[in-house]
């Protein structure tokens, strides 16, 4: 299948993915921009962190930066999301998907083939889940605007089993314009809640381990090739050594200690399926 690209500027893409989460805002329903979006969205402070984007060549090098927008909200709000779509924003539903993953995850198509939108509700359910809540104004899409908060953003990255080039591009920028904090703090990432998250699984917690020395590994690759400075690599470096302590900290829950116990004798993530498009 040839790989789908936005048609957009960034900056443009960008705007038109906060004006959709603004106006679903202004009718009570709760809208979040996700994965590499979001991190764009919070390298607005960091002329320096949003170059990388480009120069990294998070999708290969001359190619665009973003595949579609990455949305998520509460499946008690999916009926007025699919009404917001398609009959005020003039999105086109993939009939497909939006059947099947009723409320679990829709899929729209921009009117002028623009860039493809994709929805989650209440989790993110791949190699490991990354919980939201289910009740709109008590979950954690209140935490931050238009995107999900930092620390979720790390969550949502760190999750996945075989992470790839353009994730790992993506908690670098992230790791290297922002600081860590132990609450809920604007344009910091959440460590604390970080680790709480991952005392309660085993599986969690091996992999994000995992991930974080394999950014480690990635940026001091890309810094040899000339492509960051030693003060970026050592940046990074440090923010996800820091990371790594901070999770292994944690006090861990009897469930994540008991299946510790079995390692990775037995499968301890989930196996992602493609969803069709």
């Amino acid at each position: 299948m040839e790989k789908k690209f936005v048609s957009l500027d960034p900056e443009a893409f960008l705007q038109q993915a906060i004006t959709l989460v603004e106006s679903a805002q202004s009718k009570g329903i709760f809208l979040r921009i996700l994965g590499a979006l979001a991190v764009f969205k919070h390298t607005d402070h960091s002329p320096e962190g949003r170059k990388l984007f480009f120069s990294l060549g998070r999708l290969g090098e001359g190619q665009p930066i973003f595949t579609d927008l990455d949305l998520i909200a509460y499946s008690r709000q999916a009926g007025e999301v699919r009404k917001f779509f398609e009959r005020e924003m003039g999105f086109k539903p993939n009939v497909y998907v939006n059947s099947i993953f009723a409320f679990r995850r829709n899929i729209f198509h921009h009117p002028e083939g623009s860039f493809d939108v994709d929805v989650f509700y209440d989790l993110l359910d791949f190699s490991h889940p990354v919980e939201f809540g289910r009740v709109p104004g008590r979950g954690r899409l209140e935490k931050d605007f238009p995107t999900i908060s930092l620390a979720d953003i790390v969550l949502e990255k760190l999750q996945i089993h075989q992470i790839n080039r353009k994730d790992l591009i993506d908690l670098l920028i992230l790791f290297f314009t922002h600081e860590f904090s132990e609450s809920e703090e604007k344009e910091r990432i959440n460590s604390a809640y970080i680790a709480r998250t991952l005392s309660d699984s085993w599986g969690f917690w091996y992999d994000a381990r995992e991930n974080l020395q394999k950014l480690i590994d990635f940026t001091r690759e890309v810094h040899q090739l000339g492509l960051i400075p030693q003060n970026l690599f050592q940046r990074v470096e440090q923010m996800s050594q820091r990371l790594i302590q901070r999770i292994d900290d944690e006090p861990k829950s009897p469930q994540w200690v008991k299946r510790s116990k079995r390692g990775t004798s037995i499968p301890w993530y989930k196996e992602v399926e493609e969803v069709e498009r």
